[in-house]
Protein backbone atom coordinates (compact mmCIF):
# COMPACT_ATOMS: atom_id res chain seq x y z
CA UNK A 1 0.00 0.00 0.00
CA UNK A 2 1.31 3.36 -1.47
CA UNK A 3 1.25 6.11 2.10
CA UNK A 4 3.26 8.34 0.14
CA UNK A 5 1.07 11.58 0.07
CA UNK A 6 0.05 13.20 -3.19
CA UNK A 7 1.68 15.71 -4.48
CA UNK A 8 -0.68 18.34 -4.02
CA UNK A 9 -0.38 17.47 -0.78
CA UNK A 10 3.37 17.50 -0.34
CA UNK A 11 2.70 21.26 -1.86
CA UNK A 12 0.11 22.50 0.37
CA UNK A 13 2.51 21.00 3.66
CA UNK A 14 4.59 23.90 3.57
CA UNK A 15 1.46 25.98 4.44
CA UNK A 16 1.84 27.86 7.87
CA UNK A 17 -1.22 26.24 9.01
CA UNK A 18 -0.93 27.90 12.39
CA UNK A 19 -1.09 30.98 10.40
CA UNK A 20 -3.68 30.58 8.08
CA UNK A 21 -6.41 29.42 11.34
CA UNK A 22 -5.34 33.19 12.91
CA UNK A 23 -6.57 35.15 9.71
CA UNK A 24 -9.65 32.90 9.48
CA UNK A 25 -10.46 33.73 13.47
CA UNK A 26 -9.47 37.70 12.70
CA UNK A 27 -12.37 38.45 10.66
CA UNK A 28 -14.88 35.30 11.96
CA UNK A 29 -14.36 33.09 8.54
CA UNK A 30 -15.84 30.16 10.33
CA UNK A 31 -18.32 31.29 12.12
CA UNK A 32 -21.37 29.28 12.19
CA UNK A 33 -20.05 27.51 9.06
CA UNK A 34 -20.79 23.45 9.34
CA UNK A 35 -19.37 22.26 6.08
CA UNK A 36 -16.77 23.57 3.75
CA UNK A 37 -14.45 25.88 5.73
CA UNK A 38 -12.14 28.56 4.57
CA UNK A 39 -9.37 25.85 4.48
CA UNK A 40 -11.59 24.32 1.94
CA UNK A 41 -12.13 26.60 -0.25
CA UNK A 42 -8.56 28.10 0.32
CA UNK A 43 -7.74 24.21 -0.90
CA UNK A 44 -9.86 23.80 -4.05
CA UNK A 45 -8.91 27.44 -5.05
CA UNK A 46 -5.50 26.46 -4.86
CA UNK A 47 -5.82 23.32 -6.84
CA UNK A 48 -7.45 25.54 -9.79
CA UNK A 49 -4.70 27.73 -9.81
CA UNK A 50 -1.89 25.05 -9.97
CA UNK A 51 -3.75 22.46 -12.17
CA UNK A 52 -5.17 25.97 -14.46
CA UNK A 53 -8.98 24.76 -13.55
CA UNK A 54 -11.80 26.68 -15.98
CA UNK A 55 -14.56 27.20 -13.65
CA UNK A 56 -16.51 26.39 -10.90
CA UNK A 57 -17.77 23.00 -12.81
CA UNK A 58 -14.14 22.45 -14.24
CA UNK A 59 -12.66 22.70 -9.93
CA UNK A 60 -16.06 20.11 -8.85
CA UNK A 61 -15.66 17.79 -12.00
CA UNK A 62 -11.52 17.07 -11.38
CA UNK A 63 -12.14 16.78 -7.50
CA UNK A 64 -14.71 14.11 -7.67
CA UNK A 65 -12.89 12.21 -10.12
CA UNK A 66 -10.77 11.46 -6.98
CA UNK A 67 -13.03 11.77 -4.01
CA UNK A 68 -11.27 9.25 -1.99
CA UNK A 69 -7.80 11.42 -1.79
CA UNK A 70 -9.44 14.61 -0.96
CA UNK A 71 -9.33 13.83 2.98
CA UNK A 72 -5.47 13.34 2.58
CA UNK A 73 -4.99 16.05 0.62
CA UNK A 74 -6.71 18.24 3.60
CA UNK A 75 -9.89 19.14 1.74
CA UNK A 76 -12.71 17.64 4.70
CA UNK A 77 -15.80 19.93 2.96
CA UNK A 78 -18.09 18.59 0.30
CA UNK A 79 -16.69 19.75 -2.39
CA UNK A 80 -19.68 21.38 -5.24
CA UNK A 81 -20.06 24.55 -6.94
CA UNK A 82 -22.71 25.94 -4.52
CA UNK A 83 -20.63 25.33 -1.56
CA UNK A 84 -17.59 26.85 -3.60
CA UNK A 85 -19.20 29.79 -5.18
CA UNK A 86 -21.47 31.05 -1.35
CA UNK A 87 -18.01 30.71 0.24
CA UNK A 88 -16.27 32.94 -3.02
CA UNK A 89 -19.37 35.33 -2.62
CA UNK A 90 -19.55 35.43 1.88
CA UNK A 91 -16.18 34.68 2.78
CA UNK A 92 -13.91 38.11 3.82
CA UNK A 93 -11.38 38.22 0.86
CA UNK A 94 -9.31 39.61 3.80
CA UNK A 95 -8.63 36.42 5.34
CA UNK A 96 -6.80 35.40 2.11
CA UNK A 97 -5.12 38.78 1.72
CA UNK A 98 -3.61 38.93 5.12
CA UNK A 99 -2.65 35.28 4.65
CA UNK A 100 -1.23 35.83 1.38
CA UNK A 101 1.18 38.74 2.95
CA UNK A 102 2.07 36.31 5.88
CA UNK A 103 3.61 34.02 2.84
CA UNK A 104 5.14 36.94 0.46
CA UNK A 105 7.41 38.10 3.98
CA UNK A 106 8.41 34.44 3.99
CA UNK A 107 9.72 34.63 0.84
CA UNK A 108 11.38 37.98 0.83
CA UNK A 109 13.08 36.74 4.28
CA UNK A 110 14.09 33.86 1.73
CA UNK A 111 15.07 36.21 -0.98
CA UNK A 112 17.08 39.45 0.67
CA UNK A 113 20.85 37.62 -0.14
CA UNK A 114 19.90 37.18 -3.84
CA UNK A 115 22.31 38.77 -6.14
CA UNK A 116 20.19 41.84 -8.75
CA UNK A 117 23.31 41.60 -10.83
CA UNK A 118 24.91 45.25 -8.84
CA UNK A 119 26.53 45.93 -5.69
CA UNK A 120 23.72 47.20 -3.79
CA UNK A 121 22.89 46.36 0.21
CA UNK A 122 19.37 48.25 0.02
CA UNK A 123 16.45 46.66 -1.39
CA UNK A 124 15.29 47.78 -4.97
CA UNK A 125 11.86 48.28 -5.44
CA UNK A 126 10.08 48.72 -8.94
CA UNK A 127 6.20 49.84 -8.95
CA UNK A 128 3.75 50.18 -11.46
CA UNK A 129 0.03 48.88 -12.39
CA UNK A 130 -1.38 46.64 -14.82
CA UNK A 131 -5.31 46.14 -15.96
CA UNK A 132 -7.51 43.24 -15.90
CA UNK A 133 -10.14 43.78 -18.70
CA UNK A 134 -13.42 42.82 -17.53
CA UNK A 135 -17.25 42.74 -18.86
CA UNK A 136 -18.98 45.68 -17.33
CA UNK A 137 -22.41 43.41 -17.56
CA UNK A 138 -21.03 41.28 -15.36
CA UNK A 139 -18.85 43.25 -13.45
CA UNK A 140 -21.13 46.31 -12.88
CA UNK A 141 -18.90 47.74 -9.90
CA UNK A 142 -15.74 47.43 -12.00
CA UNK A 143 -15.92 50.86 -14.06
CA UNK A 144 -13.46 51.62 -16.30
CA UNK A 145 -15.15 53.34 -19.42
CA UNK A 146 -18.90 53.54 -21.01
CA UNK A 147 -18.81 50.04 -22.18
CA UNK A 148 -15.98 48.40 -20.87
CA UNK A 149 -15.07 47.28 -16.81
CA UNK A 150 -11.70 46.75 -15.24
CA UNK A 151 -9.57 46.09 -12.37
CA UNK A 152 -6.24 47.66 -11.94
CA UNK A 153 -3.21 45.65 -10.12
CA UNK A 154 -0.76 48.56 -8.58
CA UNK A 155 2.30 45.91 -7.43
CA UNK A 156 5.42 46.77 -5.93
CA UNK A 157 7.75 44.78 -6.70
CA UNK A 158 10.87 43.53 -4.61
CA UNK A 159 13.59 43.02 -7.00
CA UNK A 160 15.43 40.43 -5.35
CA UNK A 161 13.77 37.38 -5.99
CA UNK A 162 10.77 38.96 -7.61
CA UNK A 163 7.99 39.03 -4.92
CA UNK A 164 5.36 41.45 -4.60
CA UNK A 165 5.25 43.06 -1.49
CA UNK A 166 2.27 44.85 -1.43
CA UNK A 167 -0.48 44.82 -3.94
CA UNK A 168 -3.66 47.30 -4.54
CA UNK A 169 -6.55 46.57 -5.89
CA UNK A 170 -8.65 49.17 -7.66
CA UNK A 171 -11.21 49.98 -10.48
CA UNK A 172 -10.07 50.82 -13.91
CA UNK A 173 -10.60 54.28 -13.16
CA UNK A 174 -8.22 54.83 -10.36
CA UNK A 175 -5.19 57.29 -11.48
CA UNK A 176 -1.71 55.49 -10.81
CA UNK A 177 0.09 58.36 -8.90
CA UNK A 178 -2.97 58.75 -6.44
CA UNK A 179 -1.84 54.92 -5.32
CA UNK A 180 1.59 56.59 -4.33
CA UNK A 181 -0.13 57.86 -1.45
CA UNK A 182 -0.16 54.07 0.09
CA UNK A 183 3.12 52.78 -0.44
CA UNK A 184 4.61 51.11 2.45
CA UNK A 185 7.89 53.40 2.61
CA UNK A 186 11.73 51.71 3.69
CA UNK A 187 13.62 54.07 4.80
CA UNK A 188 17.06 53.62 2.56
CA UNK A 189 15.55 51.68 0.36
CA UNK A 190 15.40 52.66 -3.52
CA UNK A 191 11.62 52.91 -5.61
CA UNK A 192 12.20 52.84 -9.39
CA UNK A 193 8.88 54.40 -10.98
CA UNK A 194 7.92 55.28 -14.55
CA UNK A 195 7.16 58.87 -15.47
CA UNK A 196 3.43 58.65 -14.96
CA UNK A 197 4.23 58.77 -11.60
CA UNK A 198 5.58 62.13 -11.85
CA UNK A 199 4.04 63.90 -9.08
CA UNK A 200 6.53 65.86 -7.34
CA UNK A 201 4.71 67.02 -4.14
CA UNK A 202 4.31 63.21 -4.23
CA UNK A 203 8.00 62.26 -4.82
CA UNK A 204 9.01 65.01 -1.79
CA UNK A 205 7.15 62.74 0.10
CA UNK A 206 9.08 60.10 -0.69
CA UNK A 207 11.96 62.05 0.11
CA UNK A 208 11.10 62.96 3.52
CA UNK A 209 10.34 59.29 4.65
CA UNK A 210 14.51 58.99 3.37
CA UNK A 211 13.37 56.59 0.64
CA UNK A 212 15.25 56.79 -2.86
CA UNK A 213 13.21 57.38 -6.19
CA UNK A 214 14.55 56.76 -9.45
CA UNK A 215 11.71 58.19 -12.50
CA UNK A 216 11.91 59.14 -15.62
CA UNK A 217 11.74 62.95 -16.48
CA UNK A 218 8.93 64.22 -18.62
CA UNK A 219 10.35 66.14 -21.78
CA UNK A 220 8.85 69.13 -20.59
CA UNK A 221 10.59 69.50 -17.10
CA UNK A 222 10.99 73.63 -16.55
CA UNK A 223 14.63 73.07 -13.97
CA UNK A 224 17.77 75.00 -13.69
CA UNK A 225 21.20 73.33 -14.03
CA UNK A 226 23.46 73.98 -10.59
CA UNK A 227 26.61 71.71 -11.02
CA UNK A 228 27.59 69.12 -13.46
CA UNK A 229 29.69 66.05 -12.97
CA UNK A 230 32.16 64.23 -15.39
CA UNK A 231 30.28 61.30 -17.09
CA UNK A 232 32.33 58.31 -18.59
CA UNK A 233 30.97 58.71 -22.24
CA UNK A 234 32.04 55.38 -23.36
CA UNK A 235 29.21 53.60 -20.75
CA UNK A 236 26.66 55.97 -23.37
CA UNK A 237 25.72 58.60 -20.30
CA UNK A 238 25.45 62.18 -21.50
CA UNK A 239 25.47 64.14 -18.55
CA UNK A 240 25.13 63.82 -14.39
CA UNK A 241 24.04 67.22 -13.11
CA UNK A 242 22.38 68.69 -10.03
CA UNK A 243 19.08 70.90 -10.63
CA UNK A 244 16.22 72.78 -9.35
CA UNK A 245 12.82 72.61 -10.19
CA UNK A 246 11.40 76.49 -12.02
CA UNK A 247 8.25 75.52 -12.85
CA UNK A 248 5.40 77.62 -10.79
CA UNK A 249 4.05 74.41 -8.89
CA UNK A 250 6.92 71.95 -9.12
CA UNK A 251 9.36 74.01 -7.49
CA UNK A 252 6.88 74.69 -4.69
CA UNK A 253 5.94 71.26 -4.25
CA UNK A 254 9.69 69.69 -4.37
CA UNK A 255 11.59 72.49 -2.92
CA UNK A 256 15.38 70.81 -2.95
CA UNK A 257 17.93 69.93 -5.51
CA UNK A 258 17.40 67.18 -7.89
CA UNK A 259 19.93 64.97 -9.87
CA UNK A 260 19.75 64.34 -13.42
CA UNK A 261 21.00 61.44 -15.20
CA UNK A 262 21.36 61.20 -19.17
CA UNK A 263 21.87 58.05 -20.73
CA UNK A 264 21.84 57.10 -24.38
CA UNK A 265 20.37 53.51 -25.08
CA UNK A 266 22.41 52.39 -27.96
CA UNK A 267 20.04 49.24 -28.86
CA UNK A 268 17.09 51.20 -28.86
CA UNK A 269 18.34 54.46 -30.53
CA UNK A 270 16.90 56.66 -27.32
CA UNK A 271 17.77 58.94 -25.03
CA UNK A 272 16.28 58.61 -21.39
CA UNK A 273 16.55 61.58 -18.40
CA UNK A 274 16.45 60.12 -15.27
CA UNK A 275 15.68 62.26 -11.87
CA UNK A 276 16.77 60.93 -8.42
CA UNK A 277 17.06 62.15 -5.16
CA UNK A 278 19.61 59.91 -4.80
CA UNK A 279 23.64 61.94 -4.95
CA UNK A 280 25.83 59.10 -3.90
CA UNK A 281 25.77 56.08 -6.47
CA UNK A 282 27.37 56.32 -9.80
CA UNK A 283 25.62 57.64 -12.27
CA UNK A 284 25.85 54.53 -14.34
CA UNK A 285 24.15 52.53 -11.39
CA UNK A 286 21.22 54.92 -11.57
CA UNK A 287 20.91 54.09 -15.04
CA UNK A 288 21.25 50.38 -14.32
CA UNK A 289 18.65 50.33 -11.22
CA UNK A 290 16.09 52.03 -14.01
CA UNK A 291 16.43 49.21 -16.15
CA UNK A 292 15.94 47.11 -13.75
CA UNK A 293 12.26 48.31 -13.33
CA UNK A 294 11.34 46.10 -16.31
CA UNK A 295 11.07 42.96 -14.23
CA UNK A 296 7.76 44.46 -12.67
CA UNK A 297 5.81 43.79 -17.05
CA UNK A 298 7.81 40.35 -16.59
CA UNK A 299 6.02 40.24 -13.46
CA UNK A 300 2.98 40.93 -14.74
CA UNK A 301 3.06 39.48 -18.12
CA UNK A 302 3.92 36.13 -16.32
CA UNK A 303 1.09 36.04 -13.92
CA UNK A 304 -1.14 36.50 -16.63
CA UNK A 305 -0.02 33.61 -18.39
CA UNK A 306 0.50 31.12 -15.54
CA UNK A 307 -1.66 32.06 -13.39
CA UNK A 308 -5.92 32.22 -13.30
CA UNK A 309 -6.06 36.06 -12.66
CA UNK A 310 -7.72 37.04 -15.85
CA UNK A 311 -10.70 34.52 -16.04
CA UNK A 312 -12.97 34.32 -12.43
CA UNK A 313 -14.99 31.69 -11.01
CA UNK A 314 -17.39 34.73 -9.36
CA UNK A 315 -19.16 37.79 -10.31
CA UNK A 316 -18.81 39.85 -7.10
CA UNK A 317 -15.79 42.23 -6.16
CA UNK A 318 -15.07 39.69 -2.87
CA UNK A 319 -15.06 36.67 -5.37
CA UNK A 320 -12.38 38.40 -7.61
CA UNK A 321 -10.52 39.50 -4.96
CA UNK A 322 -10.39 36.37 -3.04
CA UNK A 323 -9.14 34.78 -6.21
CA UNK A 324 -6.67 36.83 -6.66
CA UNK A 325 -4.88 36.96 -3.40
CA UNK A 326 -5.00 33.06 -3.31
CA UNK A 327 -3.07 32.97 -6.76
CA UNK A 328 -0.56 35.64 -5.27
CA UNK A 329 -0.61 33.42 -1.94
CA UNK A 330 0.48 30.32 -4.41
CA UNK A 331 3.25 32.36 -6.50
CA UNK A 332 4.46 33.47 -2.70
CA UNK A 333 4.19 29.09 -2.11
CA UNK A 334 5.87 28.45 -4.97
CA UNK A 335 8.60 30.46 -4.59
CA UNK A 336 9.16 29.47 -1.26
CA UNK A 337 9.36 25.89 -1.93
CA UNK A 338 11.99 26.74 -5.09
CA UNK A 339 14.07 28.13 -2.66
CA UNK A 340 13.73 26.06 0.10
CA UNK A 341 14.51 23.19 -1.84
CA UNK A 342 17.50 24.58 -3.70
CA UNK A 343 15.32 24.25 -7.39
CA UNK A 344 17.30 25.20 -10.33
CA UNK A 345 14.17 24.68 -12.02
CA UNK A 346 12.61 27.39 -13.65
CA UNK A 347 9.26 28.43 -12.21
CA UNK A 348 7.20 27.53 -15.38
CA UNK A 349 8.01 24.32 -15.28
CA UNK A 350 7.67 23.54 -11.81
CA UNK A 351 4.26 24.93 -12.37
CA UNK A 352 3.56 22.74 -15.33
CA UNK A 353 4.84 19.48 -13.49
CA UNK A 354 2.12 20.17 -10.64
CA UNK A 355 -0.38 20.54 -13.25
CA UNK A 356 -0.49 17.32 -14.27
CA UNK A 357 1.16 15.37 -11.24
CA UNK A 358 -1.12 17.25 -8.87
CA UNK A 359 -3.01 13.56 -7.62
CA UNK A 360 0.23 11.65 -8.04
CA UNK A 361 1.98 9.72 -4.99
CA UNK A 362 5.58 10.73 -5.93
CA UNK A 363 7.93 12.79 -3.27
CA UNK A 364 8.06 15.93 -4.54
CA UNK A 365 12.04 16.06 -4.42
CA UNK A 366 12.01 13.09 -6.80
CA UNK A 367 9.27 14.32 -9.17
CA UNK A 368 11.26 17.89 -9.35
CA UNK A 369 14.65 16.15 -10.43
CA UNK A 370 14.97 16.64 -13.95
CA UNK A 371 17.94 15.11 -16.05
CA UNK A 372 20.28 17.27 -18.52
CA UNK A 373 17.45 16.55 -21.12
CA UNK A 374 14.83 18.33 -19.33
CA UNK A 375 16.72 21.00 -18.23
CA UNK A 376 17.68 21.67 -22.26
CA UNK A 377 14.26 21.83 -23.04
CA UNK A 378 13.68 24.01 -20.51
CA UNK A 379 15.89 26.58 -21.59
CA UNK A 380 14.14 26.63 -25.05
CA UNK A 381 11.05 27.60 -23.33
CA UNK A 382 9.90 30.35 -24.57
CA UNK A 383 7.64 31.17 -21.93
CA UNK A 384 9.14 33.88 -19.38
CA UNK A 385 10.55 32.34 -15.90
CA UNK A 386 10.62 33.96 -13.24
CA UNK A 387 13.53 33.82 -10.84
CA UNK A 388 16.02 33.07 -13.13
CA UNK A 389 16.08 36.68 -14.50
Amino acid sequence: MNTQPTVFAQVMAFLPLNEFRKCVRRYCGDYKIKNFFCLDQFLCLAFAQLTYRESLRDIEACLLTMKNRLYHMGIRGRVSRCNLANANETRDWRIYSDFANILINEARRLYRKEDIGLKLKETVFAFDSTTIDLCLSLFPWAKFRQRKGAIKLHTLLDLRGSIPTFIHMTDGKTHDVRILDELPLEAGAFYILDRGYLDFGRLYTLHEHRVFFIIRAKTNLQSRRITSRSVDKTMDLTSDQTIVLTGPRSKVEYPEPLRRVRFFDRENDRHFTFLTNNFLQPALTIAQLYKLRWRVELFFRWIKQNLRIKSFYGTSENAVRTQIWVAMAIYALVAIIKKKMSMDLPLYNFLQILSVTAFEKIPLNQQLTFSDDHDSTAADCNQLSLFNL
